[in-house]
C-alpha cells in the first residue's frame, strides 16, 4: 500500500496492530504454560482473554475504516515473540526464567503502547473519534498490563535474587568444607 496520506498511514498502523494482537493470542498460551509461578501464569492467561477483546476491538476498527485487517506481517512483534521462545528454550531456575518471562512480556507491552499511541493519535488527527476512542481503551488495558507485570515483577524478582544468592552461598560454602576436611587428614 502506498502512503500517500495520514490516513493511509493510520490504516497500515491499525493492519500492524492487529497482527501484532492475532500472532499473541497464539504466543501467550506457550508463556503461560512456561510460567513456573502461579500468579504468572495468571497474569499470561488474563491477557490472553484480554487480547481476544483487543482484537475483536481492531475487528470494528477496521470496519470503520474500511481497511482489511489480515495480509500484513508485524515484523516486530515477530521478533519479541522469538525473543520469547527462545527464553522458554533455556534451561534454568524457575524463578530467573519467570523474571526472564516477565521482561519479555514488558518489551511486547511496550511496543503495543507505543503503536496503540501512535494509532490513536492519527485515528484523532484525521477526525476518526470514536476510532480514537476505541484505540485510547486498548492503550489504557495496554498501560495497566505493564504495570501489574511491573508489580509481579518486583515480587518475582526477589525470588530470583533469593535463589541466586542460596547457589552463591553453596559455592563458598563448599571450598571451606574441603578445606577443613584437608586440615583433619593431617
Amino acid at each position: 500500500m502506498k502512503l500517500d496520506s495520514l490516513r493511509d498511514v493510520l490504516n497500515e498502523c491499525v493492519r500492524d496492530l492487529y497482527n501484532a494482537e492475532t500472532q499473541l493470542v497464539k504466543a501467550l498460551p506457550r508463556m503461560a504454560k512456561a510460567a513456573a509461578s502461579p500468579e504468572l501464569k495468571e497474569a499470561f492467561t488474563l491477557h490472553l482473554e484480554e487480547t481476544k477483546r483487543q482484537v475483536e476491538r481492531l475487528d470494528r476498527v477496521c470496519e470503520q475504516l474500511g481497511v482489511k485487517a489480515k495480509g500484513k506481517t508485524c515484523q516486530a512483534m515477530k521478533g519479541l515473540i522469538e525473543e520469547g521462545a527462545e527464553i522458554i528454550a533455556e534451561d534454568g531456575s524457575p524463578a530467573a526464567k519467570d523474571a526472564a518471562l516477565i521482561g519479555a512480556a514488558q518489551k511486547i507491552e511496550h511496543y503495543e503502547i507505543a503503536g496503540y499511541g501512535t494509532a490513536r493519535t492519527f485515528a484523532a488527527t484525521v477526525g476518526e473519534e470514536e476510532v480514537a476512542a476505541l484505540l485510547q481503551e486498548t492503550l489504557d488495558e495496554e498501560g495497566a498490563t505493564d504495570e501489574k507485570l511491573s508489580a509481579l515483577a518486583a515480587e518475582l524478582n526477589e525470588e530470583a535474587a533469593d535463589e541466586e544468592g542460596e547457589e552463591e552461598e553453596e559455592v563458598v560454602a563448599a571450598p571451606a568444607k574441603k578445606s577443613a576436611a584437608k586440615g583433619k587428614k593431617k
